[in-house]
């Protein structure tokens, strides 16, 4: 059972989303999924609540509950679990990487952006987790920008994923109606970058990235 951790100490970089999308995946693929909300704001919770339960189930929690929450939630069932956490909140994100088989740093590709991952960085190396840069919100037309971006990101000791979360109004627009890219543009490439991205993180937690197919509604 594997457990993801998005942490990022700024705001606005797509923590949720990707958070809420990877869980979505792991659904679609035919896993059970859990998203635990660390965040006081509650974003993750309220897009639940919007979507009247449909899964994935999020729950909220409070950072020394974390541990129990997972052990919970492993034995009824859940089978790949991304924590969501608040920004500016080292209780938080300690208590996430801690618990998490994989941590993934949500980042906008620019250079306040950038310099903002250092204390992540930090943090991650101290619990010697595996981690990752996923690149979110930037064009999606220009390869040159990740590139260089990648090469900044190494010098702070990580690595950025090949896959990353364009900044695309399919994300926007299903998250105002309770939704996920897959679901209001299941051919889009939104809900591509998404599935490319799950596949992907299941390959570094040794998981099966389909167990069997759902079926539509």
């Amino acid at each position: 059972m594997p457990t993801i951790a998005i942490i990022s100490q700024k705001g606005g970089a797509g923590k949720t989303t990707l958070a809420l999308h990877l869980a979505a995946a792991a659904e679609d693929s035919g896993h059970t999924a859990l998203v635990i909300d660390l965040d006081p704001q509650a974003t993750a919770s309220q897009w639940a609540a919007w979507r009247q339960d449909a899964p994935p189930v999020v729950i909220d929690s409070a950072p020394p509950r974390l541990a129990a929450k997972i052990e919970q939630a492993t034995g009824q069932g859940a089978a790949f679990i991304v924590i969501d956490t608040p920004p500016h909140a080292d209780s938080a994100a300690s208590a996430a990487v801690e618990a998490a088989d994989l941590v993934l740093i949500p980042c906008r590709p620019s250079a306040f952006d950038l310099a903002a991952i250092k204390t992540t960085a930090s943090l991650v190396k101290m619990r010697g987790k595996p981690a990752f840069v996923i690149f979110t919100a930037g064009s999606p037309t220009a390869p040159r920008m990740y590139d260089e971006a990648a090469q900044l990101v190494q010098d702070y000791g990580l690595d950025a994923c090949p896959h990353h979360i364009a900044d695309r109004a399919a994300f926007r627009h299903a998250a105002a109606e309770g939704k996920t890219a897959m679901e209001i543009e299941p051919n889009g490439k939104a809900a591509d970058e998404v599935r490319q991205l799950y596949k992907w993180t299941c390959q570094h937690v040794n998981m099966q990235a389909s167990k069997k197919r759902r079926a539509s509604a």
